[in-house]
């Protein structure tokens, strides 16, 4: 049955890749080039889904063992938490634009570690309608006489386009990154954007005129909308501005916050800590279960979103602090605060041994670490394990599906 699927999907895909290169390139010569039958046409060069190309199940089989590898000497480790529909999951889709060698407008990702654009209409793992919604923008570039960015002569106008999609409110946000805040025509651009595509609900102009690697700048303007779009999950309304993180797989975000608060144990009277809170998503969601929840994140956009969004939701017992979380954890220890739980979700690289410093001087009686990188994960649980704490149960889930990435719960406790 899976192979009969992979082989459809081979089939789809191969075809729609071929129309988007003669599309994008206007040329025949790059179909014929085309590389033998496989799920992605692009996944080799993009590099992108490493593992798009195996089934579903041998891929947990392989983020099984990996986690397993690096984690079952702290605990053991549960069986991987898969998808039902592990396709075009992404609710956050990002398309960079440029020139070919042939000057005609190309649009798709950045080949892996480098800037050279490899052009795709399609892809497994993105929003179909966000796919939908950039080709019809690069379709209107010529008729407006819109340039894409140069990065090495510095002319033109659109670097990237971003479109983010609410899950369960089908809300969705365009946002137009330009590396001027000059954007001829805009309004006709907006309304011709909005005539084939109804169903946007908020347009944004993002202005990044850096040389940089970031795809979005500092300064924005709403072109049409509210600015932001708003999802659900676990039963909360969140607002998402095209800055905020949100994570990009909502399905699989749920069960993963739900573990996370199950790990956590609480009973209503407990005080949590939710540091890189971010938009304030787990902390939320536990306050359902703890007496107070205590939020803190150095990004001050994510802080605005998480004190609309407590407010929103009515959720009383949670207060949001704009500051570095190792720090505020210092002072709370300094202040012999007591904290029942703390909630850490850091970035790729882990925490640094400043933060992990200041949360065994806090030392609460449990620690939920949300991971998405064993490795770091395992580094940061050896320190942790000798300050005193003992990893109890490790859940891995499947977050990215098609890739090597995967995210898992560990639950400490003190010992």
């Amino acid at each position: 049955m899976q192979k009969e699927k992979n082989k459809d999907w081979s089939d789809r895909h191969r075809a729609a890749r071929k129309k988007s290169i003669a599309q994008q390139t206007g040329g025949a010569a790059a179909v014929q080039k085309e590389r033998k039958p496989e799920v992605c046409p692009v996944s080799r060069t993009c590099g992108g889904c490493q593992y798009i190309e195996l089934p579903y199940k041998k891929q947990l089989k392989k983020k099984q063992k990996a986690v397993e590898e690096l984690l079952s000497g702290f605990a053991e480790v549960e069986p991987i938490i898969g998808m039902e529909q592990p396709y075009h999951y992404r609710n956050k889709v990002s398309a960079a634009f440029a020139l070919d060698r042939k000057g005609h407008v190309i649009s798709g990702v950045y080949e892996e570690g480098s800037h050279r654009v490899v052009p795709t209409d399609h892809c497994l793992l993105e929003n179909e309608k966000a796919d939908e919604i950039i080709v019809t923008i690069r379709g209107l570039l010529r008729s407006f006489k819109i340039k894409v960015y140069d990065e090495d002569s510095g002319y033109g106008l659109l670097r990237h386009v971003l479109v983010r999609t609410g899950h369960a409110t089908g809300e969705i946000m365009v946002v137009l990154v330009t590396a001027s805040p000059v954007f001829p025509s805009k309004n006709n651009f907006i309304k011709a954007l909005r005539e084939r595509h109804p169903e946007i609900t908020t347009i944004v102009q993002n202005v990044n005129g850096r040389n940089t690697s970031m795809v979005l700048g500092e300064k924005e303007h709403v072109l049409y909308g509210k600015g932001y779009i708003e999802d659900i999950l676990c039963g909360k309304r969140f607002r998402i501005s095209p800055r905020s993180f949100y994570q990009v797989n909502p399905v699989q975000t749920e069960i993963l916050y739900r573990t996370a608060v199950r790990y956590a144990g609480c009973t209503g009277r407990e005080r949590a800590l939710d540091a890189y809170c971010g938009t304030g998503t787990i902390g939320m969601i536990a306050a359902d279960h703890a007496g107070e929840v205590i939020g803190v994140e150095l990004n001050g956009d994510a802080v605005r979103d998480a004190v609309t969004n407590a407010k929103r939701n009515g959720v009383k017992n949670i207060s949001f602090y704009q500051k570095d979380a190792g720090q505020f954890m210092c002072q709370l220890a300094q202040q012999k605060a007591k904290i029942d739980v703390v909630f850490m979700d850091p970035p790729r690289a882990g925490s640094d041994e400043a933060f992990l410093t200041a949360l065994s001087r806090l030392s609460p009686k449990r620690v939920v670490y949300v991971s998405c990188n064993p490795e770091t994960l395992r580094r940061d649980l050896l320190f942790l394990t000798k300050k005193g704490y003992k990893a109890e149960k490790i859940q891995p889930v499947d977050m990215f599906p098609g890739t090597v990435h995967v995210e898992s719960v560990v639950k400490l406790v003190r010992k």
